[in-house]
């Protein structure tokens, strides 16, 4: 449950500026942060931070665990001497207002690899325990994850039923002879991960020293593709070729109108049940050492799920399976001491979804974008809010506001006239102060909100496989104005530290 007023902002760490082609956890990282706290912020929420997938989707990672080694940030590892001034000179190529995934991530992936072979010929003691310490800690992921990575570089990205046999079911003798004489891959996926973590806990502490929380999002599924399906495939509906026999999706909704066909192996959640959920809360525990709050994504699916047969092209002829429902909750709430998580409840809600989120007093989600399309009773409009709320204008799935102006219907530009009172509405402002004045007691706007972007700026289509995830902004498009005009109204709706400071 979420007791106090606050504000945030939404931005995905490759949306930030930054020279190298996407932005990473460096210096601009930081400056966003002093961004946030100066505009009267109390939480930056980011999208999955893991690996990204096909279409460089950061919600299809091939690990649940692993973060995105895209986002290292290449000056720190200059400054360790593990890179040097001729690693630093950025492709011509690049673009400040786009990520081009297929120009930065050979360049990166390049830099990673000359940092780790000066770091494991290096012989500073104290970084090598800390990095074997790290290696123990983490194992019982971190293994599989540089194992997985190696092999899929060695089968030039075959999906992993495709392996060597012996690889594809983890024959031991073939993992052994796999670490023997490819141990400097192994290693150099490792200490990636090292490199990620060190920098994300030291982002996270810099943040929470300013009065700045961090809020993750955990998908609820992992790709097929994965070093979770392949390392623990008994606890996935896969035949006995290894391959799905259903997959997840949403039915026909607001966003499609075949539904979305997401392809995810779907879990089997007996086997979950008699492990006592052992991975989920490994995985959960994980994630609420990177995050101060966490968001599961599609959380409508521990209650009911759409399970799609693996050979069908759309989603439209799958059917409602029953999910873990309490059980699950229950072994979470007896292996932690509370549970900072964000339902994502949007989609097609039915009661029992609605009675799973209220039992564990879970906030739910409110998009003022649905909000004017019916009547007064719309639930996402702000006066039928509950103060155990996370309100948005819009999400990564959404348009931006001004976007959804731009090309909402007269209808619904009526409503917005009519329920702020106004004959001329100011987007996005408008719509951000309705929602900081809700009784929502967390606001949060995506970045291109606050910068008052059109609709080409938005972060994802959903259902559209290419173009998406890669929305930058430069720090030319934050204008004093808008910094002093969020900071305004987050202090006058008693939701940031600058309501006692008389702005």
């Amino acid at each position: 449950m979420i007791n106090n007023r606050t504000s945030g902002i939404l931005l995905h760490p490759t949306s930030l500026p930054g020279p190298f082609g996407a932005g990473d956890l460096g210096t601009n990282a930081y400056l966003f942060v002093d961004w946030l706290a100066g505009a009267g912020q109390s939480y930056w929420q980011v999208l999955p931070l893991g690996e990204i997938g096909p279409g460089n989707s950061p919600y299809m990672s091939i690990s649940a665990f692993a973060g995105n080694v895209l986002l290292i940030d290449l000056y720190e590892l200059l400054h360790q001497g593990w890179l040097v001034e001729e690693d630093m000179q950025p492709l011509a190529k690049f673009r400040h207002d786009r990520v081009d995934f297929a120009l930065q991530g050979p360049f990166r992936i390049e830099r990673l690899r000359h940092a780790a072979k000066r770091f494991f010929a290096d012989n500073d003691a104290a970084l090598h325990a800390a990095y074997t310490e790290f290696c123990m800690a983490e194992g019982e992921w971190l293994d599989d994850y540089a194992r997985f990575m190696t092999i899929a570089e060695q089968q030039e990205g075959r999906h992993w039923n495709l392996w060597p046999e012996a690889l594809a079911n983890r024959d031991a003798q073939a993992l052994r002879f796999l670490e023997a004489i490819s141990a400097e891959q192994i290693d150099f996926w490792k200490f990636c991960q090292w490199c990620f973590s060190r920098q994300w806990m030291q982002l996270k502490h810099y943040a929470n020293e300013r009065g700045v929380k961090l809020i993750g999002d955990v998908p609820i599924f992992v790709a097929y593709q994965s070093a979770d399906v392949w390392a623990h495939r008994e606890l996935f509906e896969l035949d006995d070729a290894g391959l799905p026999t259903v997959v997840a999706g949403v039915p026909p909704d607001y966003f499609s109108k075949t539904g979305q066909l997401w392809g995810n192996p779907l879990y089997r959640w007996d086997l979950h049940e008699q492990t006592g959920y052992i991975w989920w809360i490994r995985r959960l525990q994980h994630a609420l050492r990177s995050f101060d709050q966490v968001r599961i994504d599609h959380f409508r699916g521990f209650a009911s799920y759409w399970e799609v047969p693996a050979h069908e092209t759309t989603a439209m002829n799958g059917r409602w399976m029953p999910g873990p429902g309490a059980k699950l909750f229950e072994a979470f709430e007896n292996a932690f001491l509370n549970l900072p998580i964000i339902a994502e409840d949007l989609g097609v809600i039915t009661q029992d979804v609605v009675e799973l989120r209220d039992k564990f007093k879970l906030p739910g989600m409110r998009i003022l974008q649905f909000a004017f399309a019916e009547g007064h009773s719309n639930y996402f409009l702000p006066h039928n809010y509950i103060p155990n709320t996370i309100a948005y204008t819009g999400t990564h799935d959404n348009d931006t506001m001004r976007g959804w102006w731009n090309t909402a219907s007269e209808h619904e530009k009526d409503f917005v006239r009519h329920y702020l009172g106004k004959d001329k509405v100011d987007v996005p402002w408008d719509m951000i102060s309705s929602l900081s004045a809700s009784v929502a007691n967390t606001v949060i706007f995506p970045m291109q909100d606050m910068l008052c972007l059109s609709g080409e700026h938005r972060m994802n289509y959903p259902g559209s496989a290419e173009g998406n995830w890669e929305w930058r902004f430069s720090w030319e498009q934050v204008q004093p104005w808008q910094t002093i005009k969020l900071a305004k109204i987050t202090a006058a709706q008693g939701r940031s530290r600058l309501a006692h400071e008389g702005l």
